[in-house]
């Protein structure tokens, strides 16, 4: 139900209220029935101000019926169950939904509920030891779409990327980068245990003999200098990734080292203020952080007893600079093997003494990908070595099938991608039906003649058979449903939202309601119809990121 609508209903019911119940302070409420067949809406305040006023609930619903003034939106007012308050709209009401799309194009679905709040969505975060993998794939669609979702709500929206560009992965990474540009094959005994093996580790070998220069690091070429390597395979490997990210179709805003916490100097600060809280005991040679002082299972490490950090306390720090740069409010979608970090971080933070809220930052955590092709499951790619990458699913499939695919479940469910599944050109794959609708308007309008500018209730009003109330119906939720998908942080709700008014799209053209009739008033009524359901086809695929072709 659009916004208007709901007001004005809202507001016979407040005028109702004034006459029932002067004295009551509530506001009624509206909500969408589980069953369609009992309405369009619902209202349970009769319920909820029953007892307060000693009144039999469905007694009270009939008063307030009685009470309620003419409004042009409500068709029929229904008692049911202890004392609902179903609502029918009227034809009117239905058929306005066109107009206000049409009227307000791009900008439909989009509110200025969060106007003025920053939010930053950190994700992917991929250590620069290699190339992007299927999990990164996922976190990179929910991370961007998450963001238009936010942004469609007023939110200012920074994504930020941080690369975990410190510590022993990096160490293995230039030893067998080293390994590969003094000729040892991945099979020698003498390549490092812990090395990687993929292909890609020999292009940067290759790139750093031939003193090449990538992210504006120039490579000495000198096989004996660690530091050299070790430099020039984290530009050149984060370069790749750039490219990945550039083929999916995402940009950053920001990229924040880690290893940035150490020569600023932010990780000995946070430890130090840590240790003057009061939160810190030494034993067995290492510092530990009383984690259980803020509901953890059980304490942790903080400095080993080699003198090395273990890995969230530049996770506290980095936090802490988030909390500094201005942003209240951060989420960070990362792999559900990172569950454990969640209480480590929000301890430290608490433990910080800052002002931070408990809770701070908020978690989108994730399930992998397993991916599937002719029936069986895609472990690996000759490039990666060991694993699957985005850019093997982008060149298998499309972009378009990446971004739509990788949010259409839950982010804390399984998901499989299926190869077969996502380049076929039938309902079974979700992009293509829902493209396939766009696609299928395009047509139509286009043999129609018809050029739509703006629309008013009496062009529309043929508008009154099921398929077309139906797309009506569909085309009014798509407001709600982004707020929904902004509130609970899960953009998978876009793309059920977008099966659902695709399918509603099929049902119409493929019914017995012809667009293309001889009756030039149902002919332009249809019309606009359609010409809505386009817009608020083509604004859902812009929020995902994805095409919205005339043709296929």
């Amino acid at each position: 139900m659009l916004h208007h609508t709901r007001t004005r209903i809202i507001d016979s019911f407040i005028t109702a209220l004034q006459t029932v119940a002067p004295e009551t302070q509530a506001t009624p409420t509206l909500e969408r029935p589980k069953q369609a067949a009992h309405g369009d809406a619902a209202c349970n305040i009769a319920m909820q101000l029953a007892k307060p006023l000693g009144k039999n609930p469905r007694q009270l619903a009939q008063e307030l019926i009685d009470a309620m003034p003419d409004n042009p939106y409500i068709a029929a007012l229904e008692i049911a169950g202890p004392g609902f308050i179903n609502i029918r709209l009227t034809d009117a009401a239905k058929q306005s939904v066109a107009q206000t799309v049409i009227e307000q194009g791009e900008a439909f679905g989009s509110a200025d509920t969060h106007a003025g709040e920053r939010v930053m969505l950190e994700f992917v975060s991929a250590n620069p030891t290699g190339p992007l993998h299927v999990g990164h794939a996922r976190q990179a669609a929910l991370g961007d779409i998450l963001g238009s979702v936010l942004s469609s709500q007023g939110y200012s929206v920074h994504r930020e990327f941080y690369y975990n560009d410190a510590g022993q992965q990096i160490a293995n990474l230039a030893i067998s980068t080293q390994a590969r540009a003094k000729g040892l094959g991945v099979d020698d005994p003498s390549f490092p245990a812990d090395g990687y093996r993929g292909d890609y580790i020999m292009d940067i070998a290759q790139a750093y003999l031939a003193k090449e220069t990538v992210n504006g690091v120039t490579a000495k070429g000198d096989v004996d200098d660690l530091d050299a390597i070790r430099e020039f395979a984290v530009a050149y490997l984060r370069n790749e990734q750039d490219l990945d990210l550039n083929a999916f179709g995402l940009k950053f805003d920001e990229y924040f080292l880690e290893s940035s916490l150490y020569t600023s100097g932010a990780v000995e600060q946070t430890v130090a203020r840590l240790i003057e809280n009061g939160h810190t005991y030494e034993q067995d040679g290492a510092l530990w952080l009383r984690t259980t002082d803020f509901g953890d299972d059980k304490d942790r490490v903080m400095r080993k007893s080699d003198g090395g950090y273990t890995y969230f306390v530049p996770d506290v720090a980095y936090h802490i600079n988030k909390w500094n740069r201005g942003y209240h409010k951060v989420i960070n979608i990362q792999g559900s093997d990172h569950h454990s970090t969640v209480s480590r971080v929000r301890s430290g933070l608490q433990a910080a003494n800052l002002g931070i809220p408990n809770g701070y930052p908020d978690y989108v955590l994730h399930k992998m990908v397993m991916v599937m092709k002719d029936g069986q499951e895609v472990k690996l790619s000759k490039r990666a070595g060991s694993y699957v990458t985005l850019r093997d699913l982008i060149d298998w499939t499309s972009k378009d099938a990446v971004r739509f695919l990788m949010i259409s479940r839950k982010a804390d469910t399984e998901f499989v991608f299926d190869i077969d599944v996502a380049v076929s050109q039938s309902d079974e794959n979700p992009v293509y039906y829902v493209q396939y609708a766009h696609a299928r308007i395009h047509s139509i309008l286009e043999k129609a003649g018809i050029e739509v500018k703006s629309t008013d209730a009496t062009t529309l009003a043929p508008l009154t058979a099921p398929s077309e109330m139906a797309l009506l119906q569909q085309m009014s939720q798509y407001p709600d449903t982004l707020a929904v998908a902004a509130h609970d942080l899960a953009p998978h709700h876009v793309v059920y939202y977008l099966k659902d008014l695709a399918g509603a799209v099929h049902s119409f053209c493929g019914g017995n309601e012809r667009v293309l009739t001889d009756d030039l008033a149902l002919k332009t009524a249809r019309v606009h119809l359609l010409t809505a359901a386009r817009i608020v086809l083509e604004n859902g695929l812009k929020l995902l990121g994805v095409s919205a072709p005339n043709r296929m």
